[in-house]
């Protein structure tokens, strides 16, 4: 469930129609979530070894430090803190502005909504009220159960559509399976639809942020990873195929809301609405717990030394770290009034890919350390990722792939990106003269 509640967010209804808006027949767009889906299972894999590895809190970050230098670390800290955190919060809230304006009939501007909502959460949590991990939980089998929803409700009406009007029966037709020529455009065209279904499939390595929290991690994290990744990808192919022969791929390419679009051909206006208020519901949930945990990150780098030390501050009453949490409550809204949701999702997977890609990297580092200490014929203990380092090297190659495609069909976006990125090089060694130390050593 923590694998599985980590990776189902908002992406799996909304997504879908930036895919279908991309490639237009039902073969490539149920084609692009299934590949998305092995992609996600081999970084599970390989998460689950990094875990195994090092069953501590810090995730990505120790990975990378350990593995290359304290700058690198750094800097997958900095671009988490201004992008991928950000960037995916901001998502998550235009999602429900989205849903919102199904029910509320478009009263309110989206971007008014989704930063409302930022701004409400951001002063609570820095006054230290908080979900617990029931209501989390709560929160998390909502979004489950409207995907289940959404494919029963689906299922009925294509596959028994009794008591449906004709108008409201869909015809989709599954020849031809392009819809282009085999061509350099037809591949750059199928890797840009990654950017939407990675973003939805990204939460899979979120559990090893805790693995030194979790009981007999080296046993439980890798089950946990594989299994919760192989959940995930039948609930999305199930919920995508619905879509596609409910809604057909042109309307799904021009339906921004495809949940309330198939329970409205199920169930009328009212099951529209009720699945935009569960979506809606489920999603505000998943940002309350973002805006609660992504602040540890400038709580952490700030501890290190490496951000002002007012980050590291807790509220005197709250306990809360009131300024992390407004910096990300600002850096949140920044986000949703400068960009559309496509330009935020090429903005956060550029930079959440190039450092999965360089986190499995790490497999490389680590195994030539163990071959060096132990000898090349050494027992391996613990778990392995299966067909190193073929697998591990596919994974990364995809990655930095994905990544240098990304970059190619959205320049601008990409480039902000990037600038961001490298923009933390002279803060770190402005950091590290100041402290005498590299950032976030001991």
């Amino acid at each position: 469930m923590l694998v599985m509640g980590g990776i189902v967010g908002s992406g799996i209804f909304i997504n879908p129609y930036v895919v279908a808006g991309l490639v237009h027949t039902p073969a490539l767009i149920l084609g692009a979530w299934l590949a998305g889906g092995a992609i996600a299972l081999a970084g599970a894999f390989i998460y689950a070894e990094l875990a195994d590895r090092m069953p501590k809190v810090g995730g990505q970050y120790a990975y990378i430090r350990e593995a290359y230098h304290p700058l690198l670390g750094f800097l997958y800290g900095w671009i988490s803190l201004l992008v991928i955190h950000a960037g995916g919060s901001a998502a998550v809230a235009v999602t429900f502005a989205k849903y919102f304006s199904v029910f509320s009939r478009g009263a309110v501007s989206e971007k008014f909504v989704a930063v409302a909502v930022v701004l409400v959460f951001t002063v609570v949590n820095c006054l230290g009220a908080r979900a617990g991990g029931g209501v989390q939980s709560v929160f998390m089998l909502l979004r489950i159960v409207a995907i289940a929803m959404i494919v029963v409700c689906g299922a009925r009406l294509v596959f028994w559509p009794i008591g449906w009007p004709a108008a409201d029966a869909a015809h989709t037709t599954w020849f031809p399976m392009l819809d282009r020529p085999l061509s350099f455009d037809l591949l750059t065209v199928f890797g840009a639809t990654m950017i939407p279904v990675l973003f939805a499939y990204s939460g899979f390595q979120t559990s090893n942020y805790v693995a030194g929290e979790i009981r007999e991690p080296r046993k439980n994290l890798p089950k946990a990873l594989l299994l919760g990744v192989v959940g995930v990808i039948v609930l999305y192919v199930s919920a995508n195929f619905i879509y596609v022969q409910a809604l057909s791929p042109a309307v799904l390419g021009a339906t921004a809301t495809p949940a309330s679009a198939v329970m409205s051909r199920a169930l009328g206006s009212l099951g529209g609405s009720l699945i935009a208020i569960a979506i809606a519901i489920s999603t505000l949930g998943f940002l309350s717990q973002a805006m609660l945990s992504y602040p540890r990150v400038a709580f952490a780098m700030a501890e290190d030394g490496v951000l002002p030390g007012v980050f590291a501050r807790l509220g005197t009453r709250s306990r809360a770290p009131v300024a992390a949490i407004a910096l990300l409550g600002a850096l949140i809204s920044a986000t949703v009034l400068l960009g559309t949701y496509e330009q935020i999702l090429s903005y956060v997977v550029v930079m959440d890919w190039l450092f999965f890609g360089l986190s499995a990297s790490c497999l490389f580092v680590f195994r030539a350390r163990d071959a060096r200490r132990g000898g090349a014929a050494a027992p391996e203990s613990g778990y392995r990722v299966p067909g190193h380092p073929w697998t591990t090297g596919i994974f990364v190659a995809v990655a930095w792939l994905v990544v240098l495609n990304t970059i190619y069909k959205y320049p601008r976006n990409a480039g902000i990106a990037l600038c961001i990125l490298f923009a933390g090089v002279p803060v770190y060694f402005l950091f590290r003269g100041r402290s005498g130390r590299p950032p976030g050593s001991k």
